[in-house]
């Protein structure tokens, strides 16, 4: 399955990319190299704010406008923020390319952050934030990279607190712009029935024209983790478990190794965790374990949820499936089963556009370009078992695991 991608980068550095499709619905977005790892200490929950107050006014534009402009012809518009990355995202037939890319470039450059807005914002997040601490299983992700990331801004939860947004006006948020929306840091992405010589056009005209701002600065790397384990009284009906530790960067040459190792260890109804804590055990109803990735770190993580009688045993078990993967190598059958496995789910992924579009903006933007799946299961295939069982004894022995639990 190869998808065939056309490339451009303007004089200012936005770069641009477009995926020539035949489907029904077009996508068009903005990535931004900027999260809330990007915010200084007093400026904690401005990148996720800011995603809000884009919808509420440009220099031409009012909210209604703003939202209208899609949605009255049965488009979306959507944005969101990671740790090191701002997304603004459209959806829309394809005739109406030039009408989404313009409204992206007006709200990426004009918003104007209106001052009564960021006061009603400030009881919108209220309420997210309210509502993110009453759901343990979202909130324990945040408070286990707080754990392994202590006192790091990677370690900082993207919403911010609600005392944190209380101090937020318009001269913030437009000072944080300027200091981190780099042209250089910028990708345009498109995907739908749209000719290359006709994006390269809209482009030009609504992205271009942008005067350079060049980043000049460099993110602070993370160095010194220390495991550690940590008891939070929560009063929940069960108790919830995150167990991991420090794991590769993005650009790391184990990266895809340790997909596919977590992929065997913790994704999907027949990895082993599943089927030795639930199937065989019935100790827990959920398991999981997940691999995120950052510029210089990343996480490898357990979570499960289960009643407090049961955490000892059932974190006992899950150090005995980590200690077989460090001991006993995969053999070549099982290696294969994973391979396919994990190739199966990519492919699945590749398959819905706008997904794909996504993780080509960001492949883009990292990488400056873009690997095919043909690509990744030529890398796929040269993974052993060895590899898998090295990575393995690297981040998974028992002495650099860290420990959370809310009981």
């Amino acid at each position: 399955m190869t998808h065939q991608y056309l490339s451009h980068t303007a004089s200012n550095g936005i770069r641009y990319i477009h995926l020539p499709t035949q489907r029904v619905i077009a996508h068009a977005m903005v990535l931004i190299n900027t999260g809330s790892r990007d915010e200084k200490k007093h400026e904690h929950g401005l990148a996720h704010f800011i995603e809000h107050l884009m919808f509420k006014g440009t220099r031409k534009r009012n909210s209604y406008q703003i939202l209208n402009r899609i949605e009255s012809v049965g488009g979306d518009l959507d944005a969101f923020t990671t740790k090191e990355d701002t997304c603004i995202i459209a959806s829309f037939l394809p005739q109406y390319f030039e009408r989404s890319l313009e409204l992206l470039s007006d709200i990426l450059f004009n918003s104007t952050f209106p001052e009564h807005h960021i006061q009603l914002e400030k009881n919108v997040v209220t309420d997210e934030i309210i509502s993110y601490y009453d759901n343990p299983y979202e909130l324990i992700y945040d408070d286990f990279e707080e754990l392994i990331y202590d006192g790091h801004p990677l370690g900082r939860n993207i919403l911010g607190t609600k005392e944190s947004i209380q101090v937020f006006d318009s001269k913030m948020l437009s000072d944080f712009c300027l200091r981190t929306y780099n042209t250089n840091q910028m990708v345009v992405c498109t995907a739908g029935n749209l000719s290359w010589e006709k994006g390269i056009k809209l482009f030009e005209k609504y992205f271009s024209s942008q005067l350079p701002l060049l980043r000049n600065w460099k993110r602070k790397h993370f160095t010194n983790y220390i495991p550690r384990e940590k008891i939070i009284h929560k009063q929940t009906h069960q108790t919830h478990a995150m167990l991991g530790s420090l794991a590769y960067s993005f650009n790391h040459k184990n990266r895809l190794g340790l997909h596919l190792l977590n992929n065997i260890l913790g994704t999907g109804s027949t990895s082993r965790l599943n089927m030795t804590l639930r199937e065989r055990n019935g100790l827990v109803y959920f398991i999981e374990s997940a691999y995120t990735t950052y510029s210089d770190s990343g996480v490898i993580y357990i979570y499960f949820g289960t009643e407090k009688n049961k955490v000892t045993k059932t974190i006992r078990l899950i150090k005995e499936e980590l200690k077989k993967l460090r001991e006993m190598p995969l053999s070549p059958m099982q290696l294969n089963k994973a391979k396919q496995q994990f190739y199966g789910q990519l492919a699945q992924s590749y398959d819905n556009q706008e997904s794909y579009a996504i993780n080509m903006a960001k492949s883009f933007l990292v990488y400056k370009k873009i690997d095919s799946l043909e690509q990744i299961l030529e890398e796929l295939n040269k993974i052993t078992s060895e590899d898998i069982q090295q990575i393995a004894n690297e981040l998974l022995d028992e002495e650099k695991l860290s420990l959370l639990i809310y009981e």
